[in-house]
């Protein structure tokens, strides 16, 4: 497996699960009304991007470094436990971190912001598809490129 070859498929990754994952964030919103990016408030029952958006990106990382792993035909690769499901959890972690750290940033420095129903699922898309992207990236490079 080449870079070229990796960085075509995180691309393509990134493309297919924005589209999927901002198409089902948009039958899942309540159109009738503007949705918070974030709130300032730990403990509030209000629905928001960023809130949705992690659980998104943890799960979606998970999955789709196994994803990643069990595509790929490389006879010399290394077994699924413990080393890809340790990188699988990593990269969940690292989705958690970067999602909510920049939803709390966005929340410190720009305050509660409203947009769209179409907005709201645009930015979940967004989101979804970096995160696929990164991951598909990250565990083919770390898996099956080989230095040469």
């Amino acid at each position: 497996m080449t870079l070229e070859h990796v960085v075509k498929g995180a691309w393509i990754n990134f493309a297919i699960n924005a589209v999927i994952n901002g198409v089902i964030n948009w039958f899942q919103l309540d159109k009738t009304k503007d949705h918070f990016l974030t709130v300032d408030s730990i403990t509030t029952t209000e629905h928001t991007v960023f809130s949705g958006a992690v659980v998104l990106a943890v799960t979606l990382a998970f999955i789709l470094s196994s994803i990643a792993y069990f595509t790929v035909k490389d006879p010399s690769k290394p077994p699924y436990f413990p080393k890809v499901f340790l990188l699988a959890l990593k990269h969940s972690v690292y989705a958690f971190g970067l999602v909510a750290l920049t939803g709390m940033l966005l929340q410190r420095y720009a305050g509660s912001i409203a947009v769209s129903p179409i907005a709201a699922a645009g930015i979940a898309g967004l989101i979804a598809g970096v995160v696929a992207g990164i991951v598909d990236y990250e565990t083919k490079m770390q898996l099956f490129v080989r230095n040469k």
